[in-house]
């Protein structure tokens, strides 16, 4: 669906809960190469991190980012929730990944997650976060650039998201909303699964009445976002949204992004997320990610939160630089 010139372009970001924060910096920046594009704190509660991981400047569709709770208890993954983030790799680079992982001592899972014709490997992060990785479906999104100082080769880089995988008890009302609300179109169907694209991301919907409710605490996906190129289309989604009878947040400011947020039927948070400003509003490129950014509402706060925040240190495979906020 358009609306006017409005349109989802794809994935913006994932957003996940992590329990502790240093552990999570150590693996997503030292062990699997995204940069650590922004260090600020959950808005809604800014005794929490938030951490955002990315390619090298922090590209819409190559963000995964994570609020950390000290000692969550893990959650469980299961219907009504986003069950796995897949990103993209080169052609041939799915055993160097088998191989780096194995050896840093990650847990790995040979997996049918995909579609025929794809080449996947299933991983899990310290709190038992499911990703994946795709190697060889498509041409990868040029847009993403590795970041340089990754300990992977740019040549076997992640490259962006491939897709996220809604696990639903029924399928037919989230797949209207993404067809007739959202504008995916249905590419794909295997068994209880299906496909749906929309711009460079892919939404897979597996039908599992057989699972558990999901519970949305450590290593569980919080929200997925979608993109939208500017603040005018965004307006225009959420009237549509609301004429369609969702009920939609009004539109938040998050800095480096602009925000609705609305449930689909099966009950996963969605959010759709302006491509502007991006992540150098506050900070140049280069020096991304290397200090505590907090907006301007909370500048007057910046003491007693970070006081409040734990301690962490800025890691990379080969240093572990000074702390930020102590």
């Amino acid at each position: 669906m358009e609306i006017g010139s409005a349109k989802i372009l794809g994935i913006h970001h994932v957003t996940a809960i992590a329990s502790d924060p240093q552990q999570n910096i150590n693996f997503y920046t030292g062990l699997i190469g995204l940069r650590l594009v922004k260090l600020t704190v959950n808005f809604d509660d800014p005794q929490t991190y938030h951490l955002y991981y990315g390619d090298a400047v922090g590209h819409p569709g190559s963000i995964l980012t994570f609020f950390p709770w000290p000692n969550s208890p893990r959650g469980r993954r299961g219907t009504g929730q986003a069950t796995v983030t897949s990103f993209s790799v080169p052609a041939d680079s799915i055993n160097y990944w088998r191989e780096h992982l194995r050896t840093k001592g990650v847990r790995l899972e040979e997996t049918e997650e995909g579609f025929e014709g794809e080449e996947t490997l299933t991983f899990y992060d310290p709190d038992d976060l499911k990703l994946n990785l795709v190697a060889g479906s498509r041409k990868l999104d040029e847009r993403f650039t590795p970041w340089e100082k990754s300990p992977i080769p740019e040549r076997h880089a992640i490259r962006g998201f491939h897709g996220i995988t809604l696990s639903e008890e029924g399928y037919e009302s989230t797949a209207r909303l993404l067809t007739e609300e959202l504008g995916f179109r249905k590419i794909r169907e295997e068994g209880e699964r299906f496909r749906y694209e929309v711009g460079s991301g892919f939404v897979d919907v597996p039908c599992q009445p057989a699972l558990p409710r999901g519970e949305i605490l450590a290593g569980t996906v919080h929200h997925v976002a979608f993109r939208t190129p500017s603040d005018d289309q965004q307006k225009a989604w959420r009237k549509e949204l609301v004429r369609a009878g969702r009920n939609v947040t009004p539109i938040l400011d998050r800095r480096y992004f602009h925000s609705i947020y609305f449930r689909e039927p099966g009950g996963v948070l969605f959010e759709i997320a302006t491509d502007p400003p991006g992540f150098s509003t506050d900070e140049p490129e280069e020096k991304l990610g290397t200090a505590l950014k907090l907006p301007p509402w909370l500048e007057s706060s910046r003491k007693r939160i970070e006081a409040a925040l734990p301690k962490i240190q800025l890691a990379t495979a080969s240093q572990i630089e000074k702390p930020v906020n102590s």
